[in-house]
């Protein structure tokens, strides 16, 4: 039994059920001044040995489960209530007990059967004032406020749930827009040091000169690879669109394919330019990787209160396959409540549209 290998009290209670047994002194307040028989004695030891396990047991009991916890303790009230008045002690602890009910209606319900069901006794047994008006004026408090506290407190545990729940559901999504942000980022660096390095390798004999700074190159980019993968990781990193711009062109100039664009003058929120600069920046990539192209055009403009981003190269590209940086690109569109096209017109074009959104 939890009794004997503890704890007795949930944790989340604190010390208060303990603090509440004090209350058996009322049960107890008779023999300050009488005596009580031996056998008196004994019904009084026993009475406490199945009391404290119950009152003990019934913290850790929910709903119908709690239903055999309510019906000993009031049958304890019911068998001393001739014999000793503070047997409305048992009574009180069954109305706090009705709080083990999760369903407001039960527990209020049960609380009014408690509460008549005491009075009703009281009366057939022909008992006192001194026991039926502690009995009501009491147990009705008592467990109208058990219920409430627990009501609050089982409020409070779903809302400190939901609080971790939504702290999990933000780290998935913080993972989520960190892979983005890496394959975005390591995809497009590791293609242009690529292209470099096999540039390099190529000047390697005819043209040491060229070779050197096709090599001095390639560390800026991984440096500057390094720094803004340590800025993406710390949720800082924020691309502008002009120097996404500049990076393409060193990018595709490099390939061999020349880079034409056309762009508006526009205030764009930083929130969209990001976007729009990492679009740009994995169309690029995919351009290297697979076009074989020779000509790519940019263009970016405000139509009808939407940025609009149009990407086109002539490659050779029959076909384009959903990977994880159109897929992120497109999460990253929708967001904010824009979208994204892409089709493959004499090599591929893209397009994507973003509301004009002031910060």
């Amino acid at each position: 039994m939890r009794v004997l290998r503890g704890p007795w009290i949930p944790p989340r209670l604190g010390r208060a059920p303990y603090l509440w047994l004090i209350s058996l002194a009322f049960f107890g307040w008779k023999y300050f001044y009488v005596r009580p028989s031996a056998l008196e004695l004994v019904g009084l030891l026993a009475t406490l040995a199945v009391f404290l396990p119950v009152y003990f047991a019934s913290f850790w009991a929910r709903d119908r489960a709690a239903i055999p916890y309510m019906v000993v303790t009031f049958v304890l009230g019911i068998a001393w209530a001739p014999l000793n008045f503070g047997a409305c002690t048992f009574f009180i602890f069954a109305a706090a007990m009705c709080a083990r009910f999760d369903r407001q209606i039960v527990a209020y319900g049960t609380l009014a059967m408690i509460l008549v069901s005491a009075a009703a006794i009281a009366l057939l047994v022909d008992l006192p004032l001194s026991f039926l008006m502690p009995t009501l004026a009491t147990g009705t408090p008592v467990g109208i406020a058990a219920i409430m506290e627990a009501r609050i407190r089982r409020s409070r545990e779903q809302l400190l749930m939901k609080q971790e729940e939504v702290e999990h559901l933000a780290r998935i999504a913080e993972r989520e827009r960190i892979s983005r942000d890496m394959h975005d980022l390591l995809g497009h660096t590791l293609s242009l040091i690529t292209l470099k390095a096999e540039l390099a390798g190529r000047l390697l004999d005819r043209d040491p000169a060229a070779c050197r700074n096709e090599i001095r190159d390639i560390e800026h980019s991984a440096r500057q690879a390094l720094s803004e993968v340590r800025h993406a990781v710390s949720g800082y990193r924020e691309t502008g669109l002009a120097h996404e711009l500049a990076r393409a062109k060193a990018a595709l100039s490099a390939a061999g394919v020349a880079l034409e664009t056309q762009v508006q003058p526009l205030a764009i929120p930083a929130v969209a330019e990001n976007v729009l600069a990492l679009a740009l920046r994995e169309a690029v990539t995919n351009i290297l990787r697979h076009a074989d192209a020779q000509a790519c055009t940019v263009q970016l403009a405000l139509e009808d209160g939407m940025l609009v981003l149009r990407i086109r190269d002539d490659g050779k590209a029959a076909s384009v396959a959903p990977g994880n940086g159109l897929r992120g690109m497109r999460e990253r569109v929708e967001h904010l409540g824009g979208w994204l096209a892409l089709a493959v017109e004499q090599g591929v074009a893209l397009e994507l549209r973003l509301p004009m959104a002031k910060e």
